[in-house]
């Protein structure tokens, strides 16, 4: 009878998540901290908003052709 071999499983891998809900993790930092994580292409914000938030990061962070402002 032959015995198939077990995989080598390494002892830290119990230690990693098995996955993440970073909605939850956003909504969290929120209502915490007051931090605001979105993307200008969520869906569920409306073309006015993503505006919003697209003008805001240039603002803020300057473009991402080159032209941003360090601090």
């Amino acid at each position: 009878m032959k015995i198939p071999a077990q995989p080598y499983r390494c002892p830290l891998g119990r230690l990693h998540p098995l996955s993440i809900n970073l909605d939850a993790i956003k909504q969290n930092g929120w209502q915490q901290q007051r931090i605001l994580v979105v993307s200008e292409t969520d869906d569920r914000l409306d073309f006015v908003e993503r505006d919003f938030i697209r003008r805001l990061g240039q603002r803020l962070y300057g473009t991402t052709s080159g032209g941003g402002r360090h601090e």
